[in-house]
């Protein structure tokens, strides 16, 4: 702990102001401040994530195996769903914000120094490593920000293993607008270390990065048990358990075992790490006042997959509550989603970045004909009636919509 970070000027807000400035794509100005940093990278074994969805539960699962075997280890991951904190974990405990404050102090005053002038996210990266390093930490999972090639987490070195979670349409206009242009981005974080990869990615992505040296995961994997809980499945032989919903959540646990074995880690502390894995805003089932709520942090069409199957056994009427950013796709939320609920309520996103509501309200007219709008989560939470209510489209929407039911009395 460094109390004297407390006085010290709040460079969290700093960097969140930072963040309207939007992103500037590329690896050397991150490069660059790594090494005004004396390259913590380089004292880090680390595992680097990428995927259009599923980097966070991936890094909740490698983090928390490699902490069930004892090894000390710091997760950087994005966005924040309910704290800023969470973006900075050792050994999967967020670390204290004077801590954080510390290093970003730091490395801002780094950043300074040059001339072509780092992001938000580049500052939050290199203070991420910075502190995982100084802390003692023998390894970093760090789940890319966007994409993998010009990401600027691929500036570091250092790498034991790349991991890519899954291939999908998403930030076309930046990745490009075909699965293969995607694919080839994320495969860009393969560098000089071994890689794995899920065998459910599409057949010329998975033939593609196994090209590229990737190793396939999860063939031959059948679920044994599947609830809001969690599921029960069987993999090379063997029966894990793991609290997470969804077909794709069980081939992101055996991504994680095959890079437990790649790294020499036991079977007991394998199981252990899996069973024990959490994350907040992935299909969050909450039960308040005799409703259900989930809470997902879903928002675009492959990433709905694991709602889709867990809705589909609930019974009883549901009610969706969603609100989406500028960059997602409406139509393809809407043709999916529209027919699965009772009723759905429509939010503007809490952010700058919002899709305007009657461009989403037009996606879903069609779709379902007890459509509302409100103006915030709150008044479309206290609106929603059914006993099980659904809270989707942006990880933005999540923390006010978990502190609403967790106030209810």
């Amino acid at each position: 702990m460094r109390p004297f970070a407390f006085y010290m000027k709040d460079y969290i807000a700093a960097v969140k102001a930072m963040e309207k400035c939007g992103s500037k794509f590329g690896i050397e100005r991150a490069k660059e401040l790594l090494k005004l940093c004396l390259s913590p990278d380089e004292k880090l074994k680390i595992i680097h994530v990428a995927g259009s969805n599923g980097k966070g539960s991936e890094c909740a699962m490698l983090t928390s195996v490699l902490v069930a075997a004892g090894k000390k280890t710091g997760t950087f991951t994005s966005p924040e769903v309910f704290s800023y904190c969470e973006k900075f974990c050792i050994d999967g405990v967020p670390a204290p914000k004077s801590e954080i404050n510390f290093y970003l102090s730091r490395v801002f005053a780094l950043a300074e120094k040059m001339e072509d002038k780092p992001t938000a996210f580049e500052i939050e990266t290199c203070a991420a490593l910075c502190m995982f390093a100084c802390e003692g930490c023998e390894y970093a999972v760090i789940e890319c920000g966007l994409g993998g090639l010009n990401d600027s987490t691929n500036a570091i070195s250092g790498k034991v293993l790349a991991v890519i979670t899954s291939v999908s349409l998403e930030h076309t206009a930046v990745l490009g607008k075909d699965i293969m242009s995607i694919c080839r981005q994320k495969a860009g974080i393969i560098n000089n270390c071994p890689a794995v990869v899920p065998c459910n990615l599409p057949s010329d992505a998975l033939e593609y990065l196994l090209e590229r040296g990737a190793q396939c995961a999860g063939d031959g994997l059948s679920v044994l048990r599947s609830s809001l809980k969690g599921q029960k499945f069987r993999y090379r032989g063997k029966t894990y358990t793991i609290c997470f919903c969804g077909e794709e959540q069980a081939y992101n646990a055996a991504v994680a075992i095959d890079c437990a074995r790649i790294l020499k880690i036991s079977e007991k502390h394998i199981k252990r790490g899996l069973k024990n894995a959490r994350i907040d805003g992935r299909m969050q089932a909450i039960k308040k006042r005799g409703k259900l709520y989930i809470l997902d942090g879903s928002h675009n069409p492959a990433a709905f997959s694991p709602l889709v199957q867990t809705i589909a056994k609930v019974k009883g009427k549901k009610t969706l509550v969603f609100g989406c950013l500028s960059d997602k796709d409406e139509e393809s939320a809407a043709e999916i989603l529209g027919g699965l609920f009772d009723r759905i309520i429509l939010v503007p996103a809490p952010s700058y970045r919002a899709m305007d509501i009657k461009k989403t309200f037009a996606a879903f007219c069609d779709k379902n004909k007890n459509l509302l709008e409100e103006g915030e989560i709150s008044s479309a939470l206290g609106s929603a009636k059914t006993r099980t209510v659904v809270v989707c489209g942006s990880f933005t929407l999540l923390k006010e919509a978990k502190k609403w039911i967790e106030q209810r009395q």
